[in-house]
């Protein structure tokens, strides 16, 4: 099931796409909500309804239904106004890449437990503009990433059980401001102001069982699902980066279990993989800088159109605006 937040008589309004076309649910069902927040509170209750409707639909019982083309419609983040948002470290691939390109050794922990930050719930957004403030601009940068949405509560979640607290996967952007993200990890906190202006979700939330035809074996000593999935992003309408969900070190239900410690996870948490390998400029920069001393690093700038697509999750764009204020918190240093 492809579930959206689209806009629809001047609010969002939850919707299910079939064959690219968006339905509102309570059009279809009177007893499924019309936001992703009532729909994840009570899931367990209301995704057999929202199969039902689904099947209706394809089997064209109810031709009557207005329905608007995917194309059409002005789409929110999936999930608008997440309870939470962490962010994983789940490809190993990126975190060995990364530190190579700083000449430093890998890190032995990795290997050890899957780790993972917070970010800011409240700069969720969907496709459309990311407007950046002047010192966003210093090094901006995408991050290639898929992410999860926890559908029901719980506490102390074993690895073995965690999949089935996901509702469903989404693409992420993890927007990155380099030059905030460097300043201030020298102080060893954060990232903070480097990524809490945009993290970017969307363009759907497709369920688990959409994706069934993908999934294959976890990694070696790993627990829980695994998908064959391939990642890409444009910049402009040119590649610049390729990877694979499946090549996920640590899982999902892995990642859930470490947040679930100790902590009650709600329905509406948003938990993104991390970034996959290739998957942003820092890395690319750094290992063409590694093998190429005249390599001329790239970074996001003003109009750019960041393109990702993950198959089976659709294709998230995102135009990079200005903001109108020239304010620079980056001038507000100390020396």
């Amino acid at each position: 099931m492809k579930l959206v937040t689209y806009l629809k008589d001047g609010h969002d309004q939850l919707g299910i796409v079939v064959d690219d076309k968006i339905y509102a649910m309570d059009e279809i069902h009177n007893d499924i909500p019309t936001s992703m927040s009532m729909f994840l509170n009570f899931w367990d209750e209301l995704i057999p309804l929202a199969r039902v409707v689904e099947q209706k639909i394809k089997d064209g019982v109810n031709r009557n239904i207005s329905a608007t083309p995917i194309d059409e419609a002005t789409l929110f983040a999936p999930v608008p106004h997440p309870t939470s948002c962490r962010d994983a470290y789940a490809f190993r691939q990126h975190v060995a890449a990364a530190r190579r390109n700083r000449k430093v050794d890998m890190i032995p922990e990795y290997d050890q437990y899957p780790i993972f930050y917070f970010t800011n719930h409240n700069s969720i957004q969907g496709p459309g503009d990311i407007v950046c403030m002047p010192d966003h601009f210093q090094k901006l940068d995408f991050e290639l990433e898929a992410a999860v949405v926890i559908c029901k509560p719980g506490r102390n979640i074993k690895a073995a059980d965690a999949d089935e607290y996901i509702g469903g996967l989404m693409i992420m952007n993890d927007m990155s401001a380099r030059g905030l993200q460097m300043e201030e990890m020298k102080l060893n906190l954060g990232p903070a102001k480097g990524k809490d202006f945009s993290t970017v979700i969307g363009p759907m939330l497709v369920t688990l069982d959409e994706l069934e035809q993908f999934e294959v074996p976890c990694k070696e000593n790993h627990t829980g699902k695994a998908w064959n999935l391939g990642m890409k992003c444009w910049v402009n309408g040119k590649q610049v980066s390729e990877g694979n969900l499946a090549d996920m070190d640590w899982t999902f239900a892995e990642i859930i279990e470490r947040c679930s410690y100790g902590v009650d996870l709600m329905p509406g948490d948003v938990i993104g993989s991390g970034t996959v390998g290739t998957g942003c400029f820092l890395e690319l920069n750094g290992t063409g800088l590694l093998n190429n001393s005249d390599f001329v690093p790239q970074w996001l700038q003003e109009g750019d159109v960041v393109e990702m697509e993950i198959d089976g999750l659709g294709k998230l764009s995102n135009t990079i605006v200005k903001d109108e204020d020239d304010f620079s918190i980056l001038a507000l240093k100390k020396m």
